[in-house]
């Protein structure tokens, strides 16, 4: 019989967006505890989370937010429909492209090049001014593109790529930072199965998504009355539909604090009265870990006294 240690017993697993060398795969590298353990690539954000739901991954990272296209729409619509989820952590990543060829290739070799659709997109500018007689192949992610013209799949010539992909595979750089937006930046989150949330940090997110509870005049204005007469700021709010019928939509918020902060919870019990469907998905610590600052009128103590005030008319208890 074979007895495992403890160091294998705790080895963990954690599902990316492949293969090596995407942006996803970036973005799990910050993840200290993951370092030294399984990653496990994938071909989509579904494949992703389902390995964490059925607890063949302990955890998945995935991209939720661009801050030249928005939203990632998959990420925000599989956060929503895929139960015992929760949010851990995020991670932000600069978005930076490389234009890479064969083995030996020069720049003035390139006439086609392979692209995802987005990445082609945000080298627009830098494509016109050096190569503007190129044509472009789609290809089905940023890594795809270059493995399948290093395969010579689709006769491209070249393709843009995260730059991690020359630490993986023989390719020759021909431009580096092609990217139009130099500030670009993708905004990953760290999925695991549902977990009590860590503690507060004061540089905390919490991330939602609320339904409306039908569609009349004021009822976004209702559910943002929430956030807004507790002191809490939104960094997000977009909106998906629900796909049952036209005009029903749902919303992803992230707002700046802990579920652990009085405002946050008392906001939370506001909405659970409001909509008739609050999807928790996780308090954590910011990427950035820039400190939340709110009025001293929204302080935890501020509610708390609230709280006793109430309970001392119900119970009563003499004023002073």
């Amino acid at each position: 019989m074979t007895v495992s240690s403890d160091a294998e017993a705790a080895v963990r697993t954690y599902s990316y967006l492949g293969p090596a060398g995407t942006f996803t795969e970036a973005a799990l590298a910050q993840v200290p505890e993951a370092r030294g353990q399984v990653w496990h690539p994938v071909r989509n954000v579904g494949e992703a989370l389902d390995d964490v739901v059925s607890g063949r991954s302990d955890a998945a990272m995935i991209a939720i937010e661009n801050s030249v296209d928005g939203g990632v729409s998959t990420t925000q619509d599989a956060l929503a429909t895929m139960p015992g989820l929760r949010i851990v952590g995020e991670y932000l990543v600069p978005v930076q492209f490389v234009l890479v060829g064969r083995p030996g290739a020069t720049l003035a070799d390139v006439s086609v090049i392979a692209a995802h659709p987005v990445a082609y997109g945000q080298c627009l500018v830098w494509l016109g001014d050096a190569l503007p007689a190129h044509a472009h192949v789609p290809s089905s992610s940023n890594v795809a593109a270059a493995l399948d013209m290093l395969d010579g799949v689709g006769g491209a010539d070249a393709a843009i790529a995260p730059p991690g992909i020359l630490e993986h595979h023989d390719l020759q750089l021909l431009a580096e930072n092609i990217g139009d937006n130099p500030k670009a930046v993708t905004r990953f989150v760290l999925v695991s199965r549902t977990v009590a949330p860590p503690p507060p940090t004061g540089a905390d997110k919490t991330s939602l998504i609320v339904e409306l509870p039908d569609d009349h005049p004021g009822a976004l204005l209702d559910m943002l009355e929430q956030f807004a007469t507790r002191g809490i700021n939104l960094s997000l709010l977009a909106s998906r539909p629900i796909g049952d019928e036209l005009g029903r939509y749902r919303f992803v918020v992230d707002a700046d604090g802990h579920v652990l902060d009085e405002r946050m919870a008392d906001a939370l019990l506001g909405l659970r009265r409001f909509s008739p469907q609050v999807v928790f998905l996780g308090s954590y610590p910011r990427a950035d870990r820039a400190i939340v600052h709110y009025p001293s009128r929204y302080s935890d103590d501020v509610f708390v006294e609230a709280r006793d005030w109430l309970r001392g008319l119900i119970s009563g208890e003499p004023e002073e």
